[in-house]
């Protein structure tokens, strides 16, 4: 879910290929060792990530039980960026949150992604009470904001108890 232009939050440094967001940042926006997400990426078309997208794509189409962020997760730890020769930056939470890890400030997020969940409708709900938050958000002033929290993501833990058919 967008909540602001992603846009300004991104690196202009053109020998960027690819900025991608991650389920939880550890600090060094050039780690590898970071567990990427698919919920937001921004590519420069080059004929570095033409090749990547053309193996992933395949590897994707040929990989029964993974989803495109596991095929490209396995990508990057079998060394497909060093290979390539890619520069990558791995996208801060603070500005690119998701379930796994909430950015710990509604004045610097971007963008929320519904990862670290299990089903759509789990999805839907927590989808939901973070735009109750960001408009609750919203209304305040900026002396207020300090003490708001976001809605834990109940639904999402919880979509990992459930058997899903």
């Amino acid at each position: 879910m967008w909540l602001r232009n992603p846009f300004t939050r991104l690196s202009k440094n053109e020998s960027l290929d690819l900025q991608i967001s991650v389920d939880v940042f550890y600090g060094n926006p050039w780690s590898e060792g970071h567990q990427i997400n698919t919920g937001f990426y921004f590519v420069r078309s080059n004929n570095k990530t033409i090749s990547l997208f053309e193996t992933w794509y395949g590897f994707k189409d040929n990989s029964t039980g993974l989803k495109e962020q596991d095929v490209l997760q396995d990508l990057v730890q079998d060394g497909i960026i060093g290979n390539l020769g890619m520069r990558v930056m791995f996208l801060d939470t603070l500005y690119f949150s998701g379930f796994c890890q909430d950015s710990k400030d509604f004045r610097a997020v971007t963008t929320v992604h519904a990862n670290c969940c299990r089903s759509i409708t789990a999805k839907v709900l927590d989808l939901k009470a973070v735009l109750h938050d960001w408009k609750k958000f919203n209304k305040l002033d900026t002396n207020s904001v300090g003490n708001l929290t976001w809605t834990q993501h109940i639904a999402c833990y919880d979509s990992w108890n459930t058997k899903i058919i």
